[in-house]
């Protein structure tokens, strides 16, 4: 749905939306027409040359225009996030941007050990509800954790809080999406599509 351009623009809006939170300085880059549409997106960031999570957050479903949403999670990820203190603003130096650009959820449908032919490592991402337990994880997260398909699914379980076996029971749904991933290779560098690539069932 979205070209290299559309993902390039979204890495660099992202963060210049996160810079001049923390700044106060600067202007807002243009976006294109695309991101009047509503959709879901997370914005990550994670340091460099480490790679480890500095703060990830997002809106799984299109609550309202593209453009918007990154604008708001940009903020979130790097100041909101729980699991972090808040980004300063001397950190974006050593931070890289990565922005997922989500499809609308689909209904799994399957239950129990079936699961397991209806989720694709590297294409799909999860996300598991029961009662009013909810979790969610993002198509590259299995891909970067090197997990297989029914790890994807008991860490989703996890997520929300359940035991790793939930997905095997009862009264358990699941949604699967896709994403369109875009990175920063190295802070304020070259964007680039992340190829996931499909590791294939179990």
């Amino acid at each position: 749905m979205y070209s290299d351009e559309d993902g390039s623009a979204a890495v660099a809006f992202a963060r210049s939306v996160i810079e001049k939170h923390l700044s106060g300085e600067g202007e807002l880059p243009p976006l294109p027409e695309i991101f009047k549409k509503k959709s879901g997106a997370f914005v990550t960031l994670k340091t460099f040359p480490d790679h480890d999570l500095r703060g990830c957050i997002g809106y799984i479903e299109g609550v309202k225009p593209l453009g918007a949403t990154i604008e708001d999670v940009a903020v979130s990820a790097a100041t909101r996030d729980p699991r972090f203190p808040p980004v300063r603003m001397p950190e974006m130096d050593g931070l890289a941007v990565e922005v997922s650009l989500l499809t609308p959820l689909e209904l799994v449908p399957a239950q129990g050990g079936a699961l397991v032919e209806e989720v694709t490592v590297g294409v799909h991402g999860l996300v598991v509800e029961r009662g009013m337990a909810r979790g969610v994880l993002l198509p590259q997260v299995p891909v970067e954790q090197k997990w297989e398909v029914s790890a994807f699914l008991s860490h989703t379980c996890m997520k929300a809080g359940l035991s790793p076996g939930a997905w095997l029971g009862p009264n358990i749904v699941f949604y699967r999406f896709s994403a369109e991933v875009f990175e920063e290779v190295e802070p304020r560098g070259e964007i680039r599509r992340k190829d996931m690539g499909a590791c294939g069932r179990e």
